[in-house]
C-alpha cells in the first residue's frame, strides 16, 4: 500500500506544502501542492515569531489545498543552524549521538544544553588511531526548532520529523544527470543563502550565509529613502545591468551591484574553501535556485565569478505528476516547491 507524507516549508513570506506518495521510490508521485502568503513579521529568518498567525495560515492551507494527511515534516535551515566538518572514531550512530555533547562544545556559539545535535557521516578512513568517520556536525538552536514544531502542532498537525533544509534541497535536486559528479547547490532565499556541495548525490559540505534577497531590498529602501515596495520594484526592474538609459537609475544600479557582489563573493569563497580542502573533487556545475536567484543577470554573474557552469533546477524531473497537472502552469512557482518536495522525500526514505 502506497503512503504519502507532507513536507512543510515555513518561509518568511509564505508557507508551502507538498504531499508526495512513494517518496522512497525511483519515481515518487506528486499528490498535491499548495502555498499561502504569511503576513510580514509572522516568521523571521526561519523562526516562527507569531505562532497563532502561523497556525491559522496552516489551517487554511490544509483546507484550501485539500490535504488529508496530517503527518508532516518541517524544515530548518537558517542562521540558527550550524554545520561544521567533524572527524570522529568509527562507532554506531547511537553511540555518536551520545558522545557528541562532550566533544563539540568549543565549536558551538551557545551552551551544548541549548542545542540539538546530530552527525551526518560522509566517508571513512583508517589512521594510526584506528578507523575514523568523516562527516558533518549539525547543531540547531533547540528553542528555535521547538518553537516551529509547537506552531505546527497548534494547527492540529503532527510533526513527524524535522529535517535540515540543505539536505532537502540536495534530495530534491540531485537526481538524474545532476546526481553524478561534484555539484554545488546555491539557494538564495529571502534572508539566507544556502550552499550545499555533494559528490554523486551525497552532501559533503554545507554553509548557510546570513544574507539573501531581502537584504538587497532593505539596502535600496534605506539608502534611497524609499519604501520597501518601491525598492522591490527597482530591484526586479534593474537587476544586474551594467548600463541604464535613465540617470535616475544609476544609483540604484550601483547599490544593487555592491550588495549582490558581496553575496556572490561569499558564495564563491565557500566554493573555494571546499576546492582547497578537497582538490580531488572540483565543483563541476552549480544549481542556482531560491527566490533571490530570479534577479536578472545573476546566474551569468555567478558563472563568471566562479568560472563554473550555472544551471536552473528542473523541479519536476523524475516526478510522477497527477493527471491534469501542467508543469508550465507552475513555472514561476515551481522552484519554491523544492524545499517542501525534498522534505517529503526524506520522510519516506
Amino acid at each position: 500500500m502506497s503512503t504519502s507524507v507532507v513536507g512543510i516549508d515555513i518561509g518568511s513570506a509564505a508557507i508551502r506544502a507538498v504531499e508526495l506518495r512513494d517518496g522512497d521510490k525511483a519515481k515518487p508521485t506528486l499528490v498535491r501542492y499548495s502555498a499561502l502568503p504569511l503576513p510580514p513579521g509572522a516568521v523571521s529568518r526561519g523562526e516562527v515569531i507569531e505562532p497563532n498567525t502561523v497556525s491559522s495560515v496552516l489551517k487554511r492551507l490544509w483546507s484550501t489545498g485539500g490535504f488529508k494527511n496530517k503527518n508532516v515534516v518541517i524544515g530548518m535551515g537558517n542562521q540558527r543552524v550550524l554545520a561544521r566538518d567533524l572527524t570522529m572514531p568509527r562507532m554506531s550512530q547511537a553511540r555518536i549521538r551520545e558522545t557528541l555533547p562532550y566533544q563539540v562544545q568549543e565549536m558551538l556559539p551557545v551552551p551544548v544544553t541549548e542545542a540539538m545535535l546530530d552527525f551526518y557521516p560522509v566517508s571513512e578512513s583508517v589512521t594510526d588511531s584506528g578507523p575514523m568517520l568523516h562527516g558533518l556536525l549539525i547543531a540547531a538552536i533547540k528553542e528555535a526548532v521547538l518553537g516551529n514544531v509547537r506552531a505546527v502542532e497548534k494547527s492540529g498537525l503532527r510533526a513527524a520529523g524535522v529535517d535540515l533544509i540543505p539536505f532537502a534541497l540536495a534530495r530534491a535536486l540531485l537526481r538524474g544527470e545532476h546526481g553524478t559528479g561534484t555539484v554545488a547547490i546555491v539557494d538564495i532565499g529571502a534572508t539566507a543563502t544556502t550552499v550545499v556541495i555533494a559528490s554523486n548525490g551525497v552532501p559533503q559540505f554545507l554553509r548557510i550565509i546570513p544574507a539573501g534577497g531581502d537584504d538587497l531590498t532593505t539596502a535600496l529602501a534605506q539608502r534611497l529613502e524609499i519604501d520597501a515596495v518601491e525598492a522591490e520594484g527597482l530591484k526586479r526592474g534593474i537587476g544586474l545591468r551594467t548600463r541604464v538609459d535613465d540617470p535616475q537609475f544609476e544609483r540604484p544600479m550601483t547599490i544593487i551591484h555592491e550588495v549582490i557582489s558581496e553575496l556572490l563573493g561569499s558564495a564563491r569563497n565557500t566554493l573555494d574553501y571546499f576546492s582547497q580542502s578537497r582538490p580531488d573533487a572540483p565543483v563541476e556545475r552549480i544549481l542556482l535556485t531560491g527566490g533571490g536567484a530570479h534577479l536578472t543577470g545573476l546566474p551569468e554573474a555567478l558563472a563568471e565569478l566562479t568560472r563554473t557552469p550555472v544551471f536552473a533546477p528542473e523541479t519536476f524531473s523524475g516526478i510522477e505528476l497527477p493527471r491534469g497537472f501542467k508543469p508550465e502552469s507552475a513555472h514561476n512557482d515551481s522552484s519554491s516547491m523544492l524545499v517542501a518536495l525534498g522534505l517529503a522525500m526524506g520522510a519516506a526514505s
